[in-house]
């Protein structure tokens, strides 16, 4: 990622969409970009079990997880299997776990909060459909930029 955020905002205003400042960055990567990929799950991580195993080149993973910070939804080894498939980053709104050896994986990893307690597997959720939270819509296909400034969203990629 070349530009930071805050280059984005000041370039292209009137086409983002910024994050509420709700997110810290877990993983070894603090920063990262890609098209938009979505789940929507509470304390069940079975679809993004499923999104993981694709081709994650050029992509990134973003869970509407509803803020619960009661079970974690990336752990170190999805977010292993995740980078190992190429996924650029993971947003979770919700919780993960494992954050000291998440910190040394080279992916990108934003999340609401930790919580040691692991998700629900009992196949719930959906994938590929918009999700809203920080006062963003996630549409998969967009672009999301994310760094140490914060996450802005935008229609397409920003060069």
């Amino acid at each position: 990622m070349a530009k930071t955020t805050c280059d984005i905002c000041d370039e292209y205003p009137s086409i983002i969409q910024i994050a509420e400042p709700l997110f810290h960055s877990y993983g070894g990567r603090p920063s990262f970009s890609g098209r938009i990929a979505t789940i929507k799950c509470h304390e069940d991580n079975s679809r993004f079990r499923e999104l993981i195993l694709q081709d994650g080149a050029g992509r990134v993973i973003v869970m509407d997880g509803g803020g619960s910070l009661r079970r974690a939804l990336v752990g170190d080894q999805l977010a292993g299997v995740a980078r190992a498939n190429g996924w650029q980053g993971i947003v979770v709104h919700g919780a993960v776990r494992d954050a000291e050896i998440l910190v040394n994986l080279p992916i990108g990893v934003f999340a609401v909060g930790l919580c040691p307690l692991r998700p629900l597997n009992a196949g719930g959720g959906e994938q590929g459909i918009t999700v809203r939270f920080a006062g963003v819509d996630f549409v998969p296909g967009h672009h999301l930029y994310a760094d140490q400034n914060g996450i802005v969203v935008a229609p397409h990629a920003l060069d």
